[in-house]
């Protein structure tokens, strides 16, 4: 969910065979991809820790390592945590972490939006 004043836009999607962290990050690259200016004063708000610590404290390591965690494995997403790295140099990003289900209303709805991406998901 994007707000911006009292515009709000609500994006959402599903992807068969993924992640719940692969589509944690995705949520995230859409969001930043519907932005249409650069330069854009962000707070993305998340109840997935994999994404904020992903974000804030593992990516400068993992860039520093080639894209190799601690334990000299390749990061798991990689290509995911590229878009999010270039996107989110683009604009000025507070990160925030909340914890799910626990009535925050904004979460709250991103949780119905993730549900209606799996809902519409085709099924075999």
């Amino acid at each position: 969910m994007l707000r911006y004043g009292d515009n709000e836009r609500r994006l959402y999607g599903g992807e068969i065979l993924t992640t719940n962290n692969r589509m944690e990050l995705t949520a995230v690259i859409e969001g930043l991809n519907a932005l249409t200016r650069l330069g854009c004063d962000v707070h993305i708000v998340s109840d997935s820790r994999y994404v904020l610590s992903g974000i804030t404290e593992w990516l400068p390591n993992w860039k520093k390592r080639n894209w190799k965690t601690a334990g000299k494995k390749p990061v798991m997403n990689a290509d995911l945590w590229l878009q999010l790295d270039e996107l989110a140099a683009r604009h000025k990003i507070t990160w925030e972490w909340v914890k799910g289900h626990s009535g925050h209303a904004e979460n709250d709805i991103a949780d119905e939006l993730a549900n209606l991406g799996i809902d519409e998901l085709p099924s075999d």
